[in-house]
């Protein structure tokens, strides 16, 4: 199989399917991508036109029942009205007989709520699903755990690291949206229902706390209640080994509904074991963080996420500089691009205004009506997965002349041939609510990986192109290279994957920080080895 037939072979494992634009979000995939979180706004305005008609029904009905009500009463409260009077007998047997009855049997009351029940089936195949819940409940535990975040802090809508006694703003929102009792419970039974106590409890907690500073105001939308967040908390501490703490939210739960037996059982079982082991009483077990087997650098990627690393300025190290680049190419000697040298070893590079504020807008939209959810190598299979939430889509150079122009640009800066099958085409992300993908190589490190099958060799070279700005988070991290580089707007960053004997290099492993407010675009282009031998040539020295 030539390089060509291996990059359409690619792109099939890489599942482009010309012809079937994912214009509307899997579901189930929702939370994966802003874009498509953006989505979603549609259908709920629909849904509020329905309720307004709703409301608008049931405003004018009630405005007749209490006409109704109102003609009524007058006649009570008139003591002078005499029932001797032949018209006001005959209007009162005729009210109990007929007038009473047509209000109460009234269709006009479910009338109303059927067309809105019948809208919104209409409009229910658009709207998330309960996967789109989980998904973005965890997000939420990601923020909070590489971030630092307080729950509490959350709740009110605010971005705060805690470590000790210190608190530092990482986002303020120009409007704060805090979080409902409901809002609380439904994070916080996620993580219950993983088995997740660690970040369970904190939540359910929340919940608890704000239900019980509104008990007695249901709200119609709410699907939990105080009752509800002190049945899970309570096991979840159980589970947790304070069996303490989960007595006395039991014997709270009974004050509310003293007739469930169940929890009437627990609070038995819970004080037989206190009295069995009294220590029980006073300790408080310490809850572990889940463990992540697969992340081994996690305190590393979680600490450059939270800064920008050990990164160092340019003056202390003078071999760090800007410059605009040509890299002698006519193509750029008009229009150099401004260069930023980031780091050495590995070398990368950041290109500013790469591209324009029109450009990324119309990458973007060619982009989107094709994103899917973003997929990872698993031996020969390509697999969505909890450690990389984002969608993205490939776009062929055919498919605009910007696509083109972008290959020469990339092409003139870099001096590699990046034109298929030497390199994939462009790949546009779009991540989702917290989306991030953690610590990563890009070159295959496995001689079964998908990438081989272009028959072109492993990818040489990263070229990515960020094409939108955030307001918080989403740093692009070298973890064992110690900094990170944070999101700048239409900038590329530029830097080598393999030394020039071919062999990886172990310092650029990097991950995308979880994206704590705002709407990320990258674009990648990833060059490979085969047409580079004369533009980067080999070396048998293991330093090159």
């Amino acid at each position: 199989m030539g390089p060509a037939a291996g990059l359409a072979a690619l792109l099939a494992v890489l599942a482009l399917r010309a012809g079937d634009p994912a214009g509307a979000a899997a579901r189930g995939d929702t939370f994966s991508a802003l874009t498509s979180v953006a989505r979603a706004l549609g259908p709920e305005r629909r849904l509020l036109t329905l309720l307004r008609r709703y409301l608008r029904g049931e405003e004018a009905r009630l405005r007749d029942l209490t006409r109704f009500y109102d003609k009524v009463l007058s006649l009570h409260e008139d003591s002078a009205t005499p029932v001797s009077n032949p018209l006001l007998a005959f209007t009162l047997i005729k009210r109990l007989q007929s007038d009473w009855r047509n209000v109460v049997h009234s269709l006009e009351a479910s009338e109303n709520i059927r067309a809105l029940k019948d809208g919104y089936e209409k409009v229910e195949q658009d709207l998330p699903a309960f996967e789109d819940l989980e998904g973005a409940a965890r997000a939420l535990m990601r923020l909070q755990d590489v971030y630092m975040l307080n729950v509490k802090g959350l709740a009110r809508g605010v971005f705060q690291r805690v470590a000790g006694s210190a608190v530092t703003d990482l986002y303020s929102p120009r409007r704060l949206f805090s979080l409902t009792a409901d809002d609380c419970f439904q994070v916080g039974k996620v993580a219950y229902d993983m088995g997740d106590y660690y970040h369970a409890i904190p939540w359910l907690e929340e919940a608890v706390s704000l239900f019980r500073g509104s008990y007695g105001d249901w709200k119609t939308e709410d699907e939990a209640s105080l009752e509800d967040a002190l049945d899970h908390l309570a096991f979840a501490y159980f589970q947790a080994g304070n069996v303490s703490c989960a007595l006395s939210l039991s014997r709270e739960f009974l004050l509310y509904s003293p007739d469930n037996k169940r929890m009437a059982r627990n609070v038995l079982k819970y004080e037989k074991l206190l009295a069995e082991s009294p220590s029980q009483v006073v300790a408080e077990a310490v809850i572990q963080r889940p463990n992540v087997p697969h992340l081994q650098t996690r305190d590393t990627y979680e600490g450059l996420c939270q800064t920008l690393g050990s990164q160092p300025t340019h003056y202390q190290i003078p071999s760090l500089y800007c410059s605009y680049e040509t890299n002698s190419s006519p193509y750029l000697l008009l229009q150099p691009v401004r260069k930023e040298v980031i780091h050495l070893e590995p070398y990368v590079v950041l290109y500013h205004d790469f591209v324009n504020d029109v450009e990324a807008q119309k990458i973007r939209g060619l982009a989107e009506p094709w994103l899917q959810r973003s997929v990872v190598a698993s031996g020969e299979k390509q697999l969505p997965v909890e450690y990389r939430i984002s969608k993205s889509a490939w776009l062929k150079d055919t498919v605009d002349p910007l696509l083109v122009t972008l290959d020469h640009r990339i092409g003139a800066l870099t001096g590699l041939d990046v034109q298929p099958p030497y390199a994939e085409y462009l790949q546009v992300v779009n991540y989702g609510i917290g989306g991030h993908y953690e610590p990563h190589f890009d070159h295959a490190t496995s001689p079964t990986s998908p990438l081989y099958r272009m028959k072109s060799g492993n990818r040489v070279a990263t070229f990515m192109i960020y094409l939108s700005s955030v307001e918080a988070g989403g740093a692009t991290a070298f973890i064992y290279a110690n900094f990170s580089v944070p999101v700048v707007k239409n900038a590329a960053l530029f830097w080598w994957n393999l030394h020039r004997s071919g062999e990886g290099d172990g310092d650029t492993l990097h991950a995308g920080c979880p994206v704590l407010v705002g709407d990320k675009w990258v674009a990648n282009k990833w060059i490979h080895e085969y047409g580079q031998e004369f533009r980067r040539p080999c070396s048998s020295r293991p330093e090159d």
